[in-house]
């Protein structure tokens, strides 16, 4: 199948690049190298310098390349930092998203794979969270996502698009030398595992007094490999009906939990210090991927956190500055 990769060059969607290649997908990753990485994308794959707001330019590379689906993964994702810049998350995931889609349509495809988040669930009640909970997004970014997946429920009326949502949790480890490097760094595993790297670093931990088993925030881990092998699962089964999944291990660990763990794969002791809450946090977030499991067949082929933790250490010792672009 063609594929068109939005946000190709970052963490996940290189490496979901990267699975596409390995199953015989011709892809192009389209990305404006604003957060991505030059280096992440590989030959076969091909990379276009585009933003998906520019509607014009966009719907002229759909048309020259036709692609048979598009996976969209180009958007903001930082919880606090929405927080505190809702207009740049709107702008970019709401405005310049809905540029994309009239694109994507216009140029006749018909399948449409969307990167959403749990964060369109707030903070549940109760856990493992499941796809029919209430959407109460606490922060900017979660209503981002939750707008883009109501516009996705219009186009498909509208325009016959049939899609996959796919939600997720925390996404981590690393594949065939593709890893995780944000700059600034707000992810609590590459956070940890540069403080292993760095003796002097000390790693926050943003509250210790949520109504949790050590009073830190718990969340699902999943590893990134497992992450993309359902949106490759979903993107083969869009046929005749969109869908929702929630992917996620069903397990949840604190953040504290996660220091001890990234310790002991690291060997090394990592220095911590407590932190005032940041805004948006909810206090847990755990999922269950039941139905993704019944309806597509999909399982963790690397549950264990510390799998995930030891793969993405290989990368961040090999590259402790990141990619060199």
């Amino acid at each position: 199948m063609k594929v068109m990769v939005a946000g190709g060059a970052g963490y996940i969607g290189s490496i979901m690049t990267r699975l596409l290649v390995e199953n015989n997908h011709d892809v192009v990753v389209l990305d404006n190298l604003s957060i991505g990485h030059r280096e992440a994308v590989r030959a076969p794959a091909r990379l276009v310098l585009g933003s998906i707001g520019k509607d014009v330019n966009v719907e002229r590379l759909l048309r020259a390349e036709q692609p048979e689906c598009v996976m969209h993964f180009a958007a903001k994702s930082q919880i606090p930092e929405s927080v505190e810049r809702p207009d740049v998350y709107f702008e970019n995931n709401i405005s310049q998203g809905v540029r994309f889609l009239n694109a994507v349509c216009r140029a006749g495809v018909r399948r449409f794979v969307f990167s959403s988040t749990a964060s369109v669930y707030g903070a549940p009640d109760r856990v493992p969270i499941t796809e029919d909970f209430p959407l109460k997004p606490t922060s900017p970014y979660g209503d981002t996502k939750r707008i883009f997946e109501d516009l996705l429920a219009a186009y498909e009326k509208a325009y016959g698009l049939r899609y996959a949502s796919l939600r997720y949790f925390n996404v981590a480890g690393a594949y065939q030398g593709l890893g995780e490097d944000h700059r600034p760094e707000t992810h609590v595993v590459p956070i940890l595992l540069k403080a292993a790297l760095n003796p002097d670093q000390v790693f926050p931990i943003y509250g210790d007094d949520y109504p949790t088993r050590d009073g830190t925030c718990i969340r699902d881990y999943l590893h990134v490999y497992d992450l993309c092998r359902a949106h490759l699962l979903a993107m083969e089964a869009l046929t005749d009906k969109s869908s929702v999944y929630n992917l996620g291990s069903g397990l949840g660990f604190t953040v504290r939990e996660v220091l001890a763990a990234v310790e002991k794969v690291t060997g090394r002791k990592l220095k911590s210090r407590i932190a005032a809450r940041r805004p948006g946090d909810p206090p847990a977030l755990v999922a269950s991927s039941e139905r993704i499991q019944k309806e597509l067949g999909w399982t963790q082929e690397k549950p264990e956190l510390e799998t995930m933790l030891a793969d993405a250490w290989e990368f961040h010792q090999r590259l402790p500055d990141g990619y060199p672009d």
